[in-house]
């Protein structure tokens, strides 16, 4: 197995655990034995459980000795709720350390070093784009701004409608789309919307499996807004964990949630627009469908633009197919500046 594949195997183990992991990293390894053959996976396990490198080493066994290790993000070096993965690494016998992305948390880093020192050969930067902009995006920003990273989630028609001019707005768009969209909250920390989608959806705000079951993983609820809402709303029943903040300020909502990684926002067009305006959204997932409404209820309110030349300018990260529906993903254009350069 080549370098590049068992780093994709390293992935693919990284999104399996993406949203159970809060607030360590999600990541994934692979340990290759002596020659070169897949000998053990793994991928990191809730907070106080094991590293995915000391995951992957239990499977592979004494098969690790002489070894490869193939990782999406650069072996701890520091002693927190569990040793130093490199340790593990150096005591299971492993002769050559692979990884995609160096940490930079200077509490952590520092583990290519470490490894070097005891002798093991040490291969950084493989696959690093596709790891830094996929599974370790959220938490990449985190440690480079010291805030959540904030996407904006929307479901539109063709000409940028939530819906139709009598409110009716289920469903949008197809079960593929909405099933993407579980699979993204379930990999959330928190999704937050405003009293107002609360009074006119009476969401659960729940990450769901097709049959409608709850996942493991539920992100925690967040209503925003200074209106009372009732006791019998969906958002406030068992199924997870809900936050009150009383307030129309984005930086006030994000201050409530600085120990959070991945933030989906996910209310109406006043919220979004707010958001927008604050300059503190840093993704959007807009999943569009191919029909056309008109009317009055757009995707977003103002944004605080008057004319073209103060528009927002985003470029596109993917465009996919989910059945009938396309999945635009947009991350915001260098060139336009951001919060993070003020």
């Amino acid at each position: 197995m080549t370098f590049e594949a068992a780093m994709g195997s390293a992935i693919e183990q990284a999104e399996q655990v993406k949203g159970s992991t809060y607030p360590n990293p999600p990541v994934g390894a692979v340990i290759l034995d002596a020659d070169g053959r897949l000998a053990g996976v793994g991928g990191t396990e809730p907070v106080g459980g094991a590293h995915a490198e000391v995951v992957a080493l239990r499977a592979a066994g004494p098969r690790a000795r002489g070894g490869t290790a193939v990782v999406t993000l650069e072996p701890c070096a520091h002693h927190g709720r569990t040793p130093p993965c490199v340790d593990a690494l150096v005591t299971a016998g492993i002769s050559t350390v692979v990884y995609a992305v160096a940490d930079p948390n200077p509490v952590a880093a520092g583990g290519s070093a470490r490894l070097r020192e005891a002798g093991v050969s040490v291969l950084g930067g493989v696959l690093a784009e596709q790891v830094a902009d996929g599974t370790l995006r959220e938490w990449l920003h985190r440690q480079r701004t010291g805030r959540p990273h904030i996407t904006w989630k929307y479901a539109g028609s063709i000409d940028g409608r939530s819906a139709a001019a009598d409110g009716s707005s289920q469903w949008i768009t197809g079960p593929v789309a909405r099933a993407d969209v579980h699979l993204r909250r379930a990999a959330a920390d928190a999704i937050v919307v405003g009293t107002g989608t609360v009074f006119a959806d009476d969401p659960t705000l729940t990450a769901r499996r097709p049959d409608g079951s709850l996942v493991d993983h539920q992100p925690l609820r967040v209503v925003v807004g200074t209106r009372d809402i009732s006791a019998d709303c969906n958002v406030l029943n068992d199924d997870s964990h809900t936050m009150l903040i009383r307030t129309h300020d984005p930086h006030e909502v994000i201050k409530a949630l600085s120990d959070r990684t991945d933030v989906l926002i996910e209310g109406g067009p006043t919220l979004a627009g707010a958001f927008l305006r604050a300059g503190v959204i840093d993704r959007i997932l807009a999943y569009i469908a191919p029909i056309m409404l008109g009317g009055p209820i757009t995707v977003v309110d103002s944004v605080g633009v008057a004319t073209l030349s103060q528009a927002l300018r985003w470029r596109y990260d993917e465009v996919r197919r989910l059945g009938p529906d396309l999945l635009v993903s947009l991350v915001r254009d260098e060139l336009s500046g951001s919060e993070d350069d003020a």
